[in-house]
């Protein structure tokens, strides 16, 4: 199990990396060339400006059991499909169950946008949903470490 962290516009890298040294994670953390992320006890992969360019980076690296940081819905769902666990920077597990809806939303209000409507921005971040992350990510990472050791256990 690994921690991937799509970064660009993410406000709880440094949240996500502390999880992964405590737990002694291997994590990667995804931006482009726009954003400089270093931090210890994570590799940063840098990629070229381009739409999703980082997006695919980290599809290419991302493994069934891995836990995934993002807040898009498209990449959530691609992760899904290869039995990834997506989380949202809110603390929200993605999981085959609310992506269509999501995904729905999402189109919905691009298509507003596109028709000239304009819709909220997102509130001020607020602690509660640091802490709400924060507690699902340990939440996830408890869950994968149970079911590592449960297949270590029926392979030999």
């Amino acid at each position: 199990m690994k921690l991937l962290i799509d970064a660009d516009g993410c406000p709880v890298v440094e949240l996500a990396v502390q999880a992964a040294r405590k737990h002694e994670l291997e994590c990667l953390i995804f931006c482009d060339t726009s954003h400089e992320i270093q931090k210890s006890g994570a590799t940063t992969i840098t990629v070229s400006k381009g739409a999703d360019s980082a997006d695919f980076a980290l599809l290419q690296r991302v493994c069934p059991g891995d836990i995934v940081v993002t807040q898009d819905y498209g990449l959530a769902a691609l992760c899904l499909s290869r039995v990834a666990v997506p989380i949202s920077q809110d603390g929200m597990e993605y999981t085959p169950e609310n992506i269509d809806g999501l995904l729905l939303a999402r189109h919905t209000s691009q298509r507003i946008r596109r028709g000239g409507g304009r819709l909220r921005g997102p509130k001020k971040r607020m602690q509660e949903q640091n802490l709400a992350f924060q507690q699902k990510l340990e939440e996830l990472i408890q869950s994968g470490r149970r079911k590592e050791r449960g297949s270590q256990g029926t392979q030999g």
